[in-house]
């Protein structure tokens, strides 16, 4: 300020006003068009692998995702969808067992649901209960987003026979796959792409725009 051509280097200076201070806490959520939901060794993570070039670790013990990670399945048209593996939840994730609220938040921003479940533990349809009771809990309309169940490890015997039974159980639309080898993952795409397409709709009837990848 007091810098001029007679005066190169002021050493003039005038006091200055007392500055402010804040502590900000700031708040990362993951943000997605689907996020994989479910339980510890679900298969997620190795479903991501699957549709994706993402590469979560893979391992044979629970928890093993510790962040969100981010995928794009892509389409022949150019479309792109973008799918979170959500880190594994557990009962009373709406309280903060196992890091449960920071996993949770993640899935706010994500537009529709793709939950996961193992079809080879007895009575698979309690995780999917399971899972909606800790997402409504912890907000309430999460559990009612747009949705679909996926029921991973077909390739199992005990998955062929549960099967059947998880379909009599619940109303939502049921996806038996395999991540592992690979099975069905053709009705997986097609499916995705129709929740996509769906909420493009929404979005675009709202006068919003809907996110792209």
């Amino acid at each position: 300020f007091f810098l001029s051509n007679e005066n190169r280097a002021p050493t003039l200076f005038t006091p200055g006003e007392p500055g402010q201070e804040r502590v900000l806490h700031l708040e990362l959520k993951t943000t997605a068009h689907a996020g994989l939901v479910g339980f510890p060794n679900a298969g997620k993570s190795s479903l991501l692998r699957a549709i994706s070039r993402a590469k979560p670790a893979v391992a044979a013990y629970p928890f093993t995702t510790l962040n969100p990670h981010v995928g794009i399945v892509h389409y022949q048209d150019y479309e792109q969808v973008a799918v979170a593996d959500i880190p594994g939840l557990i009962k009373g994730a709406h309280q903060n067992r196992g890091l449960g609220m920071a996993f949770l938040r993640h899935i706010e921003r994500c537009r529709f649901l793709l939950y996961v479940v193992d079809l080879s533990v007895s009575q698979p349809w309690i995780q999917l209960q399971d899972l909606k009771y800790e997402l409504e809990q912890y907000k309430k309309g999460l559990s009612e987003r747009p949705c679909v169940v996926i029921g991973n490890k077909i390739d199992l015997a005990q998955s062929r026979i549960n099967l059947p039974l998880l379909k009599e159980q619940i109303d939502d639309r049921v996806i038996a796959l395999s991540a592992l080898t690979g099975d069905n993952l053709e009705e997986l795409f097609l499916h995705l792409r129709e929740l996509y397409d769906t909420y493009v709709k929404t979005e675009q009837s709202r006068g919003q725009s809907p996110v792209k990848w």
